[in-house]
């Protein structure tokens, strides 16, 4: 009897070594001598390219060109995620997913760092409901916030390369001032304060250059209307001389043609910078040039002299 006990005690001990070893080597980590992350939306995953170098694989969990807002990670990239070192969130409530994957989320492991925590902090009234905006990453000053909160995450897993990944935030956030500069120097003697926007996506980035957003739709691009709120937007657009419909790129701009049409007014676009296609990302377009492609939209539509 004694013997068994022994015998049995060996291969126990012999099977948990094995397994460790093996769940060791043939972890992403292990493999790549690289740590993996998985970033939720376009914002997301360019912060933190920028922050890992080389020193990271990161993932984007929504396709190239797709609305962020309602989509679904399949049961793959789910595992994906579990199996990844860190994921990154904005938060907010942008990401339908996210807090069903970190109630999931076993043994600390991946690491979430919601970028945009205590960020978010501008409500809507929604279909009789108060939401919370989402889009902090539109405003320079608050996406560089979103970048040091995604910086601390690189740090906490992998602590070995913090010096870098500090490095190349700091890279990410001297740009971020920059920009946040250029914004408030181009439109800070505008004729105009109101702009008309398919969705609500930019309060914040109205909010700290002293413009007014006049939304068609609410948080989410795909709330339709009422027949008495496009009724009232087009009277506003009459009265001010508002002349640009903002649409986006992401989304059907249906009804910013017909606003545009019943007042004379031009569609132009405003990028809430949700998700860029491969071709956009092939032909070298980045959260950066897109934010400068949309300082021009706006010094042509609020009338800004610079």
């Amino acid at each position: 009897m004694k013997k068994y006990v022994i015998i049995v005690t060996a291969i126990v001990v012999i099977s948990v070594i094995y397994f460790v070893n093996f769940k060791h080597v043939s972890s992403p980590t292990a493999i790549s001598g690289k740590i993996k992350v998985i970033s939720s939306f376009y914002p997301m995953y360019y912060f933190s390219r920028q922050i890992a170098g080389d020193k990271a694989d990161v993932t984007n969990i929504t396709p190239a060109g797709a609305e962020p807002h309602d989509y679904e990670p399949t049961a793959r990239e789910i595992v994906g995620i579990e199996q990844s070192d860190l994921l990154i969130l904005n938060g907010g409530s942008l990401e339908a997913w996210g807090d069903k994957i970190k109630n999931q989320i076993m043994n600390g492991r991946p690491l979430v760092i919601v970028a945009g925590e205590n960020l978010a902090n501008k409500q809507l009234v929604e279909n009789g409901q108060t939401i919370r905006d989402p889009h902090v990453w539109l405003s320079p000053e608050l996406a560089k916030q979103e970048v040091e909160n995604i910086l601390q995450g690189f740090i906490r897993i992998d602590p070995a390369h913090s010096v870098m990944y500090q490095s190349n935030a700091q890279t990410v956030e001297n740009r971020l001032d920059s920009l946040d500069q250029e914004y408030s120097r181009s439109l800070s003697l505008c004729a105009k304060q109101d702009i008309v926007t398919s969705h609500a996506a930019f309060g914040y980035l109205a909010d700290r250059y002293h413009f007014n957003q006049v939304n068609i739709t609410g948080i989410s691009p795909d709330q339709e209307p009422s027949t008495q709120k496009l009724a009232e937007i087009s009277d506003l657009v009459k009265k001010q001389g508002i002349k640009y419909i903002f649409f986006e790129s992401l989304i059907s701009p249906k009804l910013s043609e017909t606003i545009a049409n019943e007042t004379g007014a031009q569609t132009l676009v405003l990028d809430p910078v949700e998700g860029l296609s491969n071709q956009d990302i092939q032909n070298g377009k980045d959260y950066f040039t897109q934010m400068q492609t949309n300082l021009s939209n706006l010094k042509l539509a609020l009338e800004c002299r610079s």
